[in-house]
Protein backbone atom coordinates (compact mmCIF):
# COMPACT_ATOMS: atom_id res chain seq x y z
CA UNK A 1 0.00 0.00 0.00
CA UNK A 2 1.34 3.42 -1.15
CA UNK A 3 1.56 6.44 1.54
CA UNK A 4 2.25 10.28 0.22
CA UNK A 5 4.76 12.22 2.26
CA UNK A 6 5.40 15.58 2.00
CA UNK A 7 7.19 18.82 3.42
CA UNK A 8 4.70 21.84 3.46
CA UNK A 9 4.56 25.44 4.80
CA UNK A 10 1.27 27.15 5.94
CA UNK A 11 1.74 30.88 7.78
CA UNK A 12 5.02 30.66 9.81
CA UNK A 13 5.11 26.88 10.46
CA UNK A 14 7.37 24.11 8.15
CA UNK A 15 6.36 20.42 9.05
CA UNK A 16 6.53 17.28 7.55
CA UNK A 17 2.62 15.82 6.72
CA UNK A 18 1.20 12.73 5.73
CA UNK A 19 -1.46 13.23 2.52
CA UNK A 20 -4.91 11.86 3.13
CA UNK A 21 -7.39 12.66 0.02
CA UNK A 22 -7.44 16.14 -0.12
CA UNK A 23 -5.77 17.00 3.11
CA UNK A 24 -3.17 16.64 4.92
CA UNK A 25 -2.03 15.75 8.56
CA UNK A 26 0.79 17.24 10.35
CA UNK A 27 3.62 14.87 11.79
CA UNK A 28 6.58 15.16 14.19
CA UNK A 29 9.48 13.91 12.63
CA UNK A 30 10.58 12.58 9.60
CA UNK A 31 9.00 10.39 8.01
CA UNK A 32 11.64 7.73 7.72
CA UNK A 33 12.55 7.56 11.46
CA UNK A 34 10.55 8.45 14.29
CA UNK A 35 7.63 10.16 13.50
CA UNK A 36 3.71 10.63 15.12
CA UNK A 37 1.40 12.15 13.13
CA UNK A 38 -0.65 15.25 15.47
CA UNK A 39 -4.18 16.46 15.21
CA UNK A 40 -3.33 18.93 13.03
CA UNK A 41 -5.14 18.51 9.61
CA UNK A 42 -5.39 21.65 6.69
CA UNK A 43 -6.81 21.26 3.74
CA UNK A 44 -3.97 20.29 0.90
CA UNK A 45 -5.28 23.14 -1.50
CA UNK A 46 -4.14 26.07 1.54
CA UNK A 47 -0.45 25.08 2.02
CA UNK A 48 2.51 25.87 0.29
CA UNK A 49 3.98 22.40 -0.69
CA UNK A 50 8.04 22.54 -0.24
CA UNK A 51 10.96 20.00 -1.78
CA UNK A 52 9.58 17.10 -0.43
CA UNK A 53 13.08 16.24 1.11
CA UNK A 54 16.57 18.43 1.40
CA UNK A 55 19.46 15.89 0.81
CA UNK A 56 22.28 16.18 2.87
CA UNK A 57 24.00 14.81 -0.30
CA UNK A 58 22.34 14.73 -4.10
CA UNK A 59 23.45 12.38 -6.42
CA UNK A 60 22.32 12.74 -9.73
CA UNK A 61 22.62 9.86 -12.33
CA UNK A 62 23.45 11.03 -16.45
CA UNK A 63 23.06 9.20 -19.47
CA UNK A 64 21.23 6.64 -18.06
CA UNK A 65 18.58 6.17 -21.23
CA UNK A 66 19.43 4.75 -24.67
CA UNK A 67 17.70 7.38 -26.93
CA UNK A 68 18.15 10.09 -25.20
CA UNK A 69 22.44 9.55 -25.68
CA UNK A 70 21.81 8.48 -29.78
CA UNK A 71 19.55 11.80 -29.95
CA UNK A 72 22.10 13.58 -28.36
CA UNK A 73 24.98 12.91 -30.14
CA UNK A 74 22.99 12.63 -33.34
CA UNK A 75 22.53 17.02 -32.88
CA UNK A 76 26.82 16.90 -32.16
CA UNK A 77 26.87 14.54 -35.25
CA UNK A 78 29.06 12.07 -33.34
CA UNK A 79 28.44 7.92 -32.61
CA UNK A 80 26.40 7.69 -29.71
CA UNK A 81 28.38 6.26 -26.48
CA UNK A 82 27.35 4.09 -23.92
CA UNK A 83 28.40 3.85 -20.33
CA UNK A 84 30.08 0.61 -19.77
CA UNK A 85 29.15 1.21 -15.73
CA UNK A 86 27.06 3.44 -13.53
CA UNK A 87 28.63 6.48 -13.04
CA UNK A 88 26.98 9.16 -10.67
CA UNK A 89 27.15 12.98 -10.46
CA UNK A 90 26.17 15.52 -8.03
CA UNK A 91 23.85 18.46 -8.00
CA UNK A 92 23.73 21.51 -5.82
CA UNK A 93 20.94 22.00 -2.79
CA UNK A 94 20.61 25.67 -3.96
CA UNK A 95 19.52 25.05 -7.25
CA UNK A 96 16.17 22.97 -5.44
CA UNK A 97 12.79 24.60 -5.96
CA UNK A 98 9.11 23.04 -4.99
CA UNK A 99 5.88 21.90 -7.36
CA UNK A 100 4.89 25.06 -8.67
CA UNK A 101 8.07 27.24 -7.81
CA UNK A 102 8.91 29.15 -11.20
CA UNK A 103 11.86 28.25 -13.03
CA UNK A 104 14.27 31.38 -13.39
CA UNK A 105 15.83 31.40 -16.92
CA UNK A 106 18.40 33.76 -16.31
CA UNK A 107 19.11 37.28 -18.52
CA UNK A 108 22.42 35.74 -20.54
CA UNK A 109 21.05 31.93 -20.84
CA UNK A 110 20.67 30.97 -24.70
CA UNK A 111 17.55 29.26 -26.42
CA UNK A 112 18.84 25.65 -25.44
CA UNK A 113 17.34 26.02 -22.26
CA UNK A 114 15.48 22.44 -21.44
CA UNK A 115 14.03 19.73 -19.11
CA UNK A 116 14.46 16.55 -17.95
CA UNK A 117 11.74 14.60 -16.43
CA UNK A 118 13.41 11.99 -14.30
CA UNK A 119 12.79 9.41 -11.06
CA UNK A 120 13.84 10.25 -7.73
CA UNK A 121 15.28 7.36 -5.21
CA UNK A 122 14.54 9.03 -2.39
CA UNK A 123 16.70 7.29 0.37
CA UNK A 124 15.07 5.97 3.96
CA UNK A 125 17.91 3.82 5.44
CA UNK A 126 21.84 4.52 5.97
CA UNK A 127 23.90 2.05 4.38
CA UNK A 128 27.60 1.22 2.89
CA UNK A 129 28.38 -1.36 0.43
CA UNK A 130 24.98 -2.23 -0.16
CA UNK A 131 24.19 -5.19 -2.18
CA UNK A 132 21.97 -5.04 -5.43
CA UNK A 133 19.61 -7.75 -3.94
CA UNK A 134 19.24 -5.25 -1.00
CA UNK A 135 19.30 -2.02 -2.88
CA UNK A 136 15.53 -1.25 -2.54
CA UNK A 137 15.10 -1.70 0.88
CA UNK A 138 17.61 1.37 1.39
CA UNK A 139 14.66 3.13 -0.77
CA UNK A 140 11.59 5.03 1.49
CA UNK A 141 10.05 6.29 -1.53
CA UNK A 142 9.66 7.98 -5.27
CA UNK A 143 9.53 11.27 -6.13
CA UNK A 144 9.82 13.84 -9.57
CA UNK A 145 12.84 15.73 -10.83
CA UNK A 146 13.08 18.02 -13.84
CA UNK A 147 16.78 18.67 -14.09
CA UNK A 148 16.62 21.56 -15.87
CA UNK A 149 19.73 22.08 -18.37
CA UNK A 150 21.25 25.22 -20.34
CA UNK A 151 22.90 23.79 -22.63
CA UNK A 152 25.51 26.52 -24.16
CA UNK A 153 26.90 26.76 -20.64
CA UNK A 154 27.18 22.74 -20.15
CA UNK A 155 29.25 22.68 -23.73
CA UNK A 156 30.94 25.99 -22.72
CA UNK A 157 32.16 25.24 -19.41
CA UNK A 158 34.92 23.44 -17.60
CA UNK A 159 32.11 22.08 -15.29
CA UNK A 160 28.35 22.41 -15.08
CA UNK A 161 28.21 24.37 -12.07
CA UNK A 162 25.49 27.17 -13.90
CA UNK A 163 24.43 24.83 -16.42
CA UNK A 164 22.76 22.72 -13.85
CA UNK A 165 23.09 24.23 -10.66
CA UNK A 166 21.64 27.78 -10.92
CA UNK A 167 19.07 28.74 -8.56
CA UNK A 168 15.67 26.85 -9.18
CA UNK A 169 17.09 24.66 -12.43
CA UNK A 170 16.18 21.32 -9.64
CA UNK A 171 12.31 21.27 -9.11
CA UNK A 172 11.60 18.38 -7.41
CA UNK A 173 8.02 17.52 -5.73
CA UNK A 174 5.50 17.27 -5.29
CA UNK A 175 5.38 14.39 -2.80
CA UNK A 176 7.00 11.21 -1.95
CA UNK A 177 5.04 8.19 -1.93
CA UNK A 178 6.17 4.89 -0.47
CA UNK A 179 5.61 1.47 -1.67
CA UNK A 180 5.69 1.49 -5.23
CA UNK A 181 7.07 -0.47 -8.17
CA UNK A 182 9.42 1.98 -10.46
CA UNK A 183 9.35 -1.11 -12.41
CA UNK A 184 5.91 -0.73 -13.78
CA UNK A 185 5.97 3.18 -13.79
CA UNK A 186 5.44 5.37 -16.96
CA UNK A 187 6.89 9.09 -17.79
CA UNK A 188 5.07 11.45 -19.56
CA UNK A 189 6.41 15.15 -20.09
CA UNK A 190 4.19 18.23 -21.17
CA UNK A 191 4.95 21.66 -22.24
CA UNK A 192 2.15 24.16 -21.97
CA UNK A 193 -0.30 21.08 -21.74
CA UNK A 194 1.27 19.04 -25.13
CA UNK A 195 2.45 15.59 -25.03
CA UNK A 196 6.50 16.05 -25.86
CA UNK A 197 7.52 12.77 -24.32
CA UNK A 198 6.54 9.60 -22.63
CA UNK A 199 8.91 6.44 -21.95
CA UNK A 200 8.92 3.10 -19.85
CA UNK A 201 10.33 4.95 -16.65
CA UNK A 202 12.72 1.98 -15.87
CA UNK A 203 13.66 1.41 -19.36
CA UNK A 204 17.64 2.60 -18.15
CA UNK A 205 20.78 1.53 -18.93
CA UNK A 206 21.79 0.74 -15.45
CA UNK A 207 18.89 0.33 -12.98
CA UNK A 208 18.15 1.86 -9.30
CA UNK A 209 19.58 -0.86 -7.60
CA UNK A 210 22.92 -1.39 -10.06
CA UNK A 211 23.57 2.66 -9.02
CA UNK A 212 23.09 2.40 -5.28
CA UNK A 213 24.81 -0.65 -5.29
CA UNK A 214 27.92 1.17 -7.11
CA UNK A 215 28.02 4.50 -5.07
CA UNK A 216 27.64 2.98 -1.84
CA UNK A 217 30.90 1.15 -1.96
CA UNK A 218 32.58 4.39 -1.56
CA UNK A 219 29.70 6.57 -0.54
CA UNK A 220 27.42 6.36 2.59
CA UNK A 221 24.08 6.96 1.82
CA UNK A 222 21.92 8.79 4.70
CA UNK A 223 17.99 9.22 5.07
CA UNK A 224 16.97 11.85 2.86
CA UNK A 225 19.15 11.98 0.19
CA UNK A 226 18.06 11.81 -3.06
CA UNK A 227 19.46 9.91 -6.82
CA UNK A 228 17.71 11.28 -9.64
CA UNK A 229 17.78 8.79 -12.43
CA UNK A 230 18.00 10.31 -15.51
CA UNK A 231 15.75 11.00 -18.75
CA UNK A 232 14.87 9.64 -21.91
CA UNK A 233 14.20 11.36 -25.36
CA UNK A 234 15.15 14.25 -27.15
CA UNK A 235 14.08 17.69 -24.67
CA UNK A 236 12.52 20.67 -26.53
CA UNK A 237 13.44 23.89 -25.88
CA UNK A 238 11.74 25.97 -23.11
CA UNK A 239 11.13 29.98 -22.83
CA UNK A 240 9.50 32.52 -20.15
CA UNK A 241 5.83 31.39 -20.14
CA UNK A 242 5.90 27.93 -20.72
CA UNK A 243 4.81 25.31 -18.16
CA UNK A 244 6.77 22.45 -17.89
CA UNK A 245 4.48 19.09 -16.17
CA UNK A 246 6.37 16.18 -15.47
CA UNK A 247 4.27 13.08 -14.59
CA UNK A 248 4.99 9.84 -13.33
CA UNK A 249 2.54 6.98 -12.75
CA UNK A 250 1.67 6.31 -9.13
CA UNK A 251 3.96 9.39 -7.73
CA UNK A 252 1.76 12.45 -9.66
CA UNK A 253 2.48 15.93 -11.59
CA UNK A 254 5.51 18.11 -10.37
CA UNK A 255 4.92 21.67 -12.56
CA UNK A 256 6.32 24.51 -12.94
CA UNK A 257 6.40 27.51 -15.01
CA UNK A 258 9.52 29.28 -16.74
CA UNK A 259 9.74 32.81 -15.92
CA UNK A 260 12.42 35.39 -16.91
CA UNK A 261 14.58 36.58 -14.79
CA UNK A 262 13.80 40.38 -13.60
Amino acid sequence: MSTKWCRFETGDRRCWGRIDGDAVLAADGEPWGPHKETAERHALASVKLLVPTVPSTFYCVGINYRDHIIQAAKRRGVEPQFPQRPDIGYRANNALCAHEDPIVKPKDSGESFQYEGELVAVIGKRGRKIPEDGALDHVFGWTIGNDVSERTWQRADRTMWRAKNADTFKPMGPWIVTGLDYRKMTTVIRLNGEEVDRFATANMIHNVEQYIAETSRYCTLHPGDVMWMGTDGSPRNMKPGDVCEIEISGIGVLRNRVVAES
